[in-house]
């Protein structure tokens, strides 16, 4: 899953010079611009004696993401706790009429005072000046206070906090885990006045200040480089282009693997991660996920049992499992929701029944037909039939909608006897992802997520693959299309399978 909060507020700030070449545009705000801009130029006023040293000219960003909106989403539920999701800091590159750098680096620094957008557009002569007006500049943070260091103000005392990209070329997308400073901005240890994006001060143009001082407006940077990195810009959050503002994205693995469906016995030609079979409850009361009372938020036991005579319920005394006891533990995963890993040894029973309890109070008893693993080969690609049995034509953009899959083999063959007395059963994908593209001129609003996060993956159970999509995500008044890909163990690669689903987002 993921979740993307867009910028509240941000700003270029700078201390080039205007177009005279002689006077620079310190006291100059780009608030309301469409990008946002950081350079660095070398030497464009040359060194004339050792007291004035050639020129330094540099371009910061400044933007800020509204945290309080995580924390009330955070305690509704729509994104889980610290430590089972990460923020990545996304800006996009826009393109420019001008020369841009390469190879390069910028980095990501908290800044440590409040700061004001400002009204100014001027990103070309620095014109546009505060003078007493709302908007951060190079020397002022705000039209009552000042920077203490000129360039603004940022936290460099945490490792931590402090990040860092590296560009090849002046086209690339920002996309920064930043993680670890977004938790400590909601639990209120840091305070979140944003962050300066900017280039790192090996790519910053060196200057020499008077006995290791700024020099005015300009930064002490003996480290610095001695040549231009002109010029890198982003969209800004009042670009047009809804797909290319900044934001602060939200991921998650919310996917869920039921494998009831795929039950399969312990064997010795398995791994051990594979002889473990993950099972669900969900405690439905009513038609909603609820708590077991006794329960809450704490923990069940889960035992294995083969069948009556019938084979109709649970009989006999527990069955020993995977590890030699009788039960396995099962943990709670969100309201109404509880998981267990379990495994079993045996091959003979056709029917085993999955019993959810605390000491002698029973909660939920299932049904487990389970399978044998074998090692019957085969070098056939599966092709697929894919449906989204329950697609809408068109969706509203406030709403999050449950997606369920239908898939089975293209080519499954029924006898006379099996396409009379039934429809093949859906095959679940145990690993599957989804990416969403714009139909009306193939952008991809959505890539698929499947790296460590694997926010755009699907769940599983007996009933097959689904997911949940917030239709927030896209913008209103166009018709999108979903594409799946599923990953091929055997040639250890995902594959994006052909079949597209097309809908529409309005507001």
């Amino acid at each position: 899953m993921l979740k993307r909060y867009t910028a509240s507020i941000d700003t270029t700030i700078v201390n080039a010079y205007q177009p005279n070449l002689r006077i620079r545009g310190t006291g100059s705000n780009a608030g309301q611009a469409d990008v946002l801009e950081t350079f660095s130029i070398y030497g464009r006023q040359s060194q004339s004696s050792s007291a004035s040293p050639a020129s330094q000219e540099l371009s910061r960003i400044l933007i800020k993401f509204p945290t309080s909106k995580i924390v009330s989403d955070r305690a509704a539920g729509v994104i889980p706790a610290s430590g089972s999701v990460n923020f990545y800091l996304k800006m996009h590159n826009a393109e420019h009429s001008k020369t841009v750098p390469r190879d390069y680096k910028l980095v990501v620094l908290p800044v440590s005072q409040s700061w004001q957008e400002g009204e100014g557009l001027d990103l070309e002569g620095y014109k546009d000046l505060t003078k007493g007006r709302p908007g951060a500049n190079w020397i002022s943070a705000s039209n009552s206070s000042a920077w203490t260091k000129v360039g603004g103000d940022y936290l460099t005392n945490s490792s931590s906090i402090m990040y860092e990209q590296t560009f090849e070329s002046g086209l690339g997308d920002l996309e920064v885990d930043i993680t670890e400073l977004v938790e400590r901005w909601v639990a209120g240890s840091t305070s979140n006045y944003g962050v300066g994006v900017f280039l790192s001060s090996s790519y910053e143009a060196y200057f020499s200040g008077s006995a290791g001082a700024d020099s005015g407006s300009v930064l002490n940077n003996l480290a610095g480089a001695k040549e231009s990195y002109y010029t890198k810009r982003f969209f800004a959050r009042g670009t047009q282009y809804f797909f290319k503002r900044p934001a602060l994205e939200a991921r998650w693995d919310d996917a869920r693997r039921d494998e009831r469906g795929e039950f399969y016995f312990s064997s010795s030609l398995a791994p051990a991660a594979d002889n473990l079979n993950t099972l669900y409850l969900y405690n439905f009361i009513r038609g909603r996920l609820t708590n077991i009372p006794s329960v809450g938020t704490g923990k069940l036991l889960v035992s294995l049992y083969s069948g009556s005579s019938d084979n109709s319920k649970p009989s006999g005394s527990k069955l020993s499992l995977h590890d030699g006891n009788n039960n396995v533990t099962a943990s709670y995963v969100s309201t109404g929701i509880y998981s267990c890993s379990i495994g079993i040894n045996s091959s003979s029973i056709t029917t085993l029944y999955d019993v959810w309890h605390s000491g002698s109070l029973e909660f939920s008893t299932g049904s487990i037909a389970p399978l044998v693993f074998n090692t019957r080969p085969t070098t056939k690609e599966p092709i697929y039939y894919i449906n989204i049995t329950n697609l809408a034509n068109t969706y509203r953009s406030d709403e999050t909608a449950r997606m369920n899959l239908y898939v089975r083999h293209k080519y499954w063959n029924p006898t006379i006897y099996t396409k009379a007395t039934t429809d093949p059963a859906t095959t679940s994908i145990q690993s599957a992802s989804y990416r969403v593209i714009r139909a009306l001129d193939n952008l991809e609003a959505i890539p698929y997520g499947t790296g460590s996060d694997f926010h755009t993956g699907l769940s599983f159970d007996v009933s097959g693959n689904y997911f949940d999509f917030d239709m927030s995500l896209l913008e209103p008044g166009y018709e999108y299309i979903f594409k799946f890909s599923f990953y091929d163990s055997r040639m250890n690669t995902w594959k994006e399978q052909r079949q597209e689903f097309r809908f529409r987002v309005d507001k």
